[in-house]
């Protein structure tokens, strides 16, 4: 068993030219890419094993990030399954000389840990706080509705798949697909 203290990480990047999108603004690859570096970092902490990316839950961009920010990436361990560890990352951007830093992103990665390439038990993780019990009973929330998500999805799009070319024309101007399809 750990606790979340023990699986906490904080990575700090000054962002570059080279990581400037077309607009001179940091391209969200760069962010994303710093992301599953510290869902590595805090997950492989947790489990004491390689741990993969087994998915990405949304990332939103609240506010672009400029190059010569200092962008600081605090990520915890937030939710475990028996292999499975989620990762909250809280993304915030820094300008250093003004001194101001702004909340930017939040992110949540699943990651799985792996021995001889293959799936293996991950520690319980032990809640110590109220935040802590809130943060894992909401991850166990989302991998549930994820669940309930992907069989709808796969249910609806079958559907999709096996309607006539009339009915297919009919429904591309639709505003309520889910509704429709129902």
């Amino acid at each position: 068993m750990k606790t979340i203290t023990e699986s906490r990480v904080t990575m700090s990047k000054v962002m570059e030219p080279t990581d400037a999108n077309f607009l001179g603004k940091v391209f969200g690859g760069s962010i994303l890419s710093l992301l599953d570096l510290v869902a590595y970092a805090t997950a492989s902490r947790f489990a004491g094993n390689i741990c993969v990316t087994a998915s990405f839950d949304r990332v939103d961009f609240h506010s672009p990030i400029e190059v010569g920010e200092l962008v600081i990436c605090e990520g915890l361990v937030s939710y475990v399954g028996r292999t499975s560890v989620e990762v909250t990352i809280e993304v915030y951007a820094e300008n250093v000389f003004a001194g101001d830093r702004r909340h930017t992103n939040t992110a949540r990665v699943t990651m799985v840990a792996i021995k001889d390439g293959k799936p293996v038990e991950v520690p319980r993780l032990v809640c110590e706080t109220q935040d802590d019990k809130v943060r894992f009973l909401q991850g166990k929330l989302r991998r549930e509705i994820r669940g309930v998500q992907r069989a709808e999805y796969d249910s609806l799009a079958t559907i999709i798949s096996n309607l006539d070319e009339a009915r297919l024309e009919s429904l591309m101007g639709s505003t309520a697909l889910v509704e429709e399809l129902r």
